[in-house]
């Protein structure tokens, strides 16, 4: 977090933040453009699929069996012969595997805040385009 500094910004004589070389400019990260598409399509397939699943789980059926072993290879097996559920999960897990690509390339501490704050936004997007209550501002009531 510390590290020494000299007056033009280079490590030597004083101590300082590293913060404050990024803010003299130095050590900037910068996007290329086909890293924000990337973190762009992580976020939409994120966010786009995640009304998706909810809808999609909430209509499985319940199973119940005796051992903890056959019920999770039951609700296994509910899960993936479900398309409804699985293709969004697929989608989201492709999503997953391009942002792991993603962060070999891009800083660390853009990809993060990117992805998931778009991420949000397509979730509401996509939420709302299905019909979902998204919540702000109430009807007053009687």
């Amino acid at each position: 977090m510390w590290g020494r500094l000299s007056g033009n910004g280079r490590r030597g004589a004083g101590w300082a933040p590293r913060a404050a070389v990024w803010w003299r400019g130095e050590g900037h990260a910068h996007l290329h453009p086909g890293q924000v598409l990337a973190l762009v399509l992580v976020a939409a397939l994120w966010g786009g699929t995640q009304p998706l699943l909810k809808r999609a789980s909430s209509r499985l059926q319940q199973v119940h069996e005796r051992t903890w072993v056959r019920q999770l290879l039951q609700e296994m097996k509910t899960l993936f012969l479900n398309t409804e559920y699985l293709m969004p999960f697929f989608l989201n897990q492709c999503g997953s595997l391009l942002y792991y690509l993603t962060l070999a390339s891009t800083d660390l501490t853009l990809a993060v805040p990117i992805s998931n704050s778009l991420a949000v936004v397509f979730t509401l997007i996509v939420g709302k385009l299905l019909g979902e209550d998204i919540g702000g501002k109430r009807q007053p009531g009687p």
